[in-house]
This record gives structure tokens, C-alpha cells and sequence, in this order.
């Protein structure tokens, strides 16, 4: 009676947690990815940083383009004043009207040392949006996988309390007919206590690893997903892992903030030199009554230069300011080159670790499983304790997990290594339309181990 319970719960769970309803949206980790890329709001706030950008640009721009103003008074006196010598000094009322065009601009022209930096930021602000895409497809990665393992830690839960409710019942049945003492019984349904409390842990651990996978990429809660493996055999080269780091975007994105630190020190320079300013006035007026010598119309253009020869030391601290910027800018790019090698380095060692080690956990795992079943034929035969069950049955159940945790961990770290060397935005294709597959609803995908059958 109780293994039919403990099946039906095993059931009742995989229900609840996919919500199934008439069709499940099924993805892969790439079509993650490009529902991902869609609604996430990190990469939005990337790429408004590059319309920001075009617009300190167009700012720049606007500074080498003539202003241009149009002006216009209105006077109306309470009388006309006329001097002894009957000439007017003040009519009824006047009117002012024209337009002026005013252009200034440094001698050293850093008006165009502004417009470069500003075409520099939008370079810099798109290596930033490619860097913000590939941190958050390896976050989304990462949760990917850990849906993945929470799944496979719920199969693996109720694997073990199947065979503990398996167990225990053996246990009654030989207590019943003296072969057993109840202290082994008592062992037994501790040890199936200790199971049902691990299956309801690895039960929300499904739903917690789920709602995460829904927060960061967008997908719907009836959703479920299909694992890919990668291949095994994956090896990496160092040497030429670091030739591709080079074209990462955050090493391009500092490289490029160096640029600008030496703009801005030829832009600080720049104040140092005098302004001109061009101007050019077109003016009409009218007013009433009218004199002889009054001009109703005027052109006139003109120059000016002016030179500020002290502020007060401000532009001498604003230029040490930019050389120092300049400096703390190629300390930063030299930084980040050392901790991209050691993060290299890293996630190779990760890799190979990983790799190294899943074949001898799945050596493990098939040996555990074998002695496992040998232990419980004996133990049916009354040729084995229960003693000997249960360290089979934990040898089985530790087995089970590691090779589970590794094998979703080489996955992730195959995926750092990509990141580490800055080709993982190659795996993906974010133009691709992105449609997803539909699976019938009675189709629950968990990670399948045939091992288990």
C-alpha cells in the first residue's frame, strides 16, 4: 500500500511542478537564449546606453554648426520727447526686429576632439552591450542547467524512496515471520522518513530553480526543456584560447577608454588656446513718427578672439586631471588583460577537471547500481543484513548525485571557457527568429537516465 502511495505522490509532484496544461512550450538551450535576449531588462539599459551615446554625439555635432537667433522688441512710450533744438529723443513707439548668426570655436579646434570622444563612446558603449550579452546567455545558461539538476536531484529522490519503501516492506514481511528484529524495521522507516523528506526538498528546489529560469529569461510557467549534450571530448588549447581572449569586447571596450583618456588630454590641452568667435546680424526697426536720420535696416558682421590668461589654475587642474584619467585607464585595461588569463586558465582547469572526472563517476555510478541489486538479492535470500543494504543503497544514492552534478557542471563549464575566450556570442545567432517547439502536454521532460530502467 505504501509503494503505491509513494508512486502516486511521485506523480502527483511532476504534475504540479509543470502546471501542464493543453501544450507545453519546449526549449533548448539556444532558444533560451533568444527568448532571453528579447525580454531582458539588462540588455535594454545596454543598448538605451548607446542611444545615449548617438545623442552626446549629436551634442558634439551641434557645437560645430552656427547658432542661429531670431529677435524682436516692441517700445511703446506714454508720449514723444522732442530736445530744445526740436530733435526727438523719444518717439511714441519703436519696434526691433533681425536675425543673428553666432559661430565660436577654439583655435586648436577642440570642438573636434569633443565630436571624436563622442564617437568613441558609442564604440565603447557597443563592446559594452556585446560584454553585457555575454555575461547575462552564461547566467542564463547557468540557471538553464540548474533547472536541469534540480529535475534530475527530484528523479533521483524518489528512485531512493522507491527502493527505501521497497526495502521497508521486505523488512516488515521478514520481521512478521522472526527472521528480523524490530530494531531493523525501526532503521528502515527512519531511513524512508529521511527519503520522503529529501524528495520534498528536491520537489521545491524544482520550483525555486524554475521561477528563477522564468524571472531571468521570460519564459512561460508551463515551459520545460530539452537537454542537448555537448561532446565529451572537448580539449583546451591555451595558447589558442588566448589569441581568441584578445577580441574580447570588455578588452576592446578599456582599450577604447584609453583612447578616449588621450582625447580628452588633447581636449583639456585645447583650453589653453584662445577663442574666436564669428558673427553676422541682419536688423530691421521702425518707429513712430519718424525722423530723418533714422535707419530702418542694418547688416553687419564681425570677429572676436578672446583669451583667458587666468582662471585660477583651473585649467591646468583639469588638464593633470585628464592625464591622470589617461593613466588609470591603462592600469585598468593592463588589469583586466591579467585577470582574463587567470580567468582562462580557470575555467580550462574546471573543464578538464570535469571532464576527467565524469567518466570515472559513471564507472562509479554502474558499479553502486550493480552492487546494489546483488546486496538486495542477498538480502532476500537472508545472505545479506540490513546493514549491508543501506551502505549499498547511500553508495548508489551519493553515485547517482555526483555523476548528476557533474554532468551538468562540465556542461556549464564547457560554456565558461567559451565566455573566458569571448567566442560564446558565436554560438549564437541573435538575429535567428525565434519559434519555439510544442510538445504534447502529457510529455514530461526530465533529465532520463536508462541506467535506471
Amino acid at each position: 500500500m505504501k509503494k503505491r502511495f509513494s508512486y502516486m505522490m511521485t506523480v502527483l509532484s511532476a504534475l504540479i511542478i509543470f502546471n501542464v496544461q493543453s501544450v507545453a512550450q519546449e526549449y533548448t538551450l539556444s532558444e533560451i537564449y533568444q527568448k532571453a535576449l528579447t525580454s531582458s531588462e539588462t540588455i535594454e539599459m545596454a543598448r538605451e546606453n548607446i542611444y545615449v551615446a548617438k545623442m552626446g554625439k549629436n551634442k558634439a555635432l551641434s557645437l560645430l554648426i552656427p547658432r542661429f537667433t531670431a529677435y524682436g522688441t516692441y517700445n511703446w512710450f506714454t508720449e514723444d520727447k522732442y530736445s530744445p533744438m526740436g530733435i526727438m529723443i523719444q518717439p511714441d513707439e519703436s519696434a526691433t526686429w533681425g536675425v543673428r548668426a553666432d559661430q565660436t570655436f577654439s583655435l586648436s579646434a577642440r570642438e573636434l576632439d569633443a565630436l571624436t570622444i563622442a564617437g568613441q563612446s558609442i564604440t565603447k558603449n557597443e563592446y559594452d552591450l556585446n560584454t553585457a550579452k555575454s555575461d547575462f546567455l552564461l547566467a542564463v545558461a547557468s540557471s538553464f542547467y540548474d533547472v536541469l539538476k534540480a529535475q534530475r536531484a527530484l528523479e533521483i529522490a524518489n528512485a531512493n524512496l522507491e527502493r527505501l519503501t521497497k526495502y521497508h516492506h521486505f523488512v516488515q514481511t521478514r520481521v512478521k515471520v522472526g527472521e528480523l528484529t524490530k530494531t531493523a524495521l525501526l532503521r528502515s522507516q527512519g531511513e524512508l522518513s529521511g527519503a520522503q523528506a529529501d524528495r520534498l526538498k528536491a520537489f521545491n528546489g524544482v520550483q525555486l530553480a524554475r521561477a528563477a529560469l522564468m524571472r531571468l529569461t521570460g519564459v512561460e510557467q508551463d515551459f520545460s526543456l530539452k537537454h542537448e549534450k555537448s561532446s565529451s571530448s572537448e580539449v583546451c588549447q591555451l595558447d589558442s584560447l588566448r589569441r581568441s581572449a584578445q577580441e574580447r569586447t570588455d578588452l576592446k571596450s578599456y582599450d577604447m577608454q584609453i583612447r578616449m583618456a588621450e582625447q580628452q588630454v588633447k581636449f583639456a590641452r585645447g583650453a589653453f588656446w584662445p577663442n574666436m568667435g564669428l558673427f553676422a546680424i541682419y536688423n530691421r526697426a521702425d518707429q513712430d513718427p519718424l525722423t530723418s536720420t533714422f535707419n530702418d535696416e542694418s547688416i553687419l558682421g564681425g570677429v572676436s578672439l578672446s583669451f583667458p590668461f587666468f582662471e585660477g589654475g583651473l585649467r591646468m587642474a583639469e588638464f593633470k586631471e585628464a592625464k591622470a584619467r589617461e593613466r588609470q585607464a591603462r592600469l585598468a585595461y593592463d588589469d583586466l588583460k591579467k585577470n582574463v588569463d587567470i580567468e582562462l586558465q580557470a575555467a580550462c582547469l574546471d573543464l578538464d577537471t570535469l571532464m576527467g572526472s565524469l567518466k570515472f563517476l559513471e564507472d562509479q555510478q554502474i558499479f553502486a547500481r550493480d552492487n546494489y541489486n546483488a546486496v538486495m538479492k542477498q538480502f532476500e535470500n537472508g545472505l545479506a543484513t540490513s546493514l549491508d543494504v543501506m551502505d549499498a543503497n547511500t553508495a548508489l544514492l551519493t553515485a547517482d548525485k555526483n555523476v548528476a552534478e557533474a554532468l551538468y557542471n562540465y556542461q556549464l563549464a564547457s560554456l565558461k571557457v567559451k565566455k573566458s575566450s569571448g567566442t560564446l556570442l558565436q554560438l549564437v545567432n541573435v538575429d535567428t527568429v525565434f519559434s519555439p517547439k510544442t510538445v504534447p502536454s502529457n510529455k514530461l521532460v526530465f533529465w532520463h537516465d536508462k541506467n535506471n530502467e
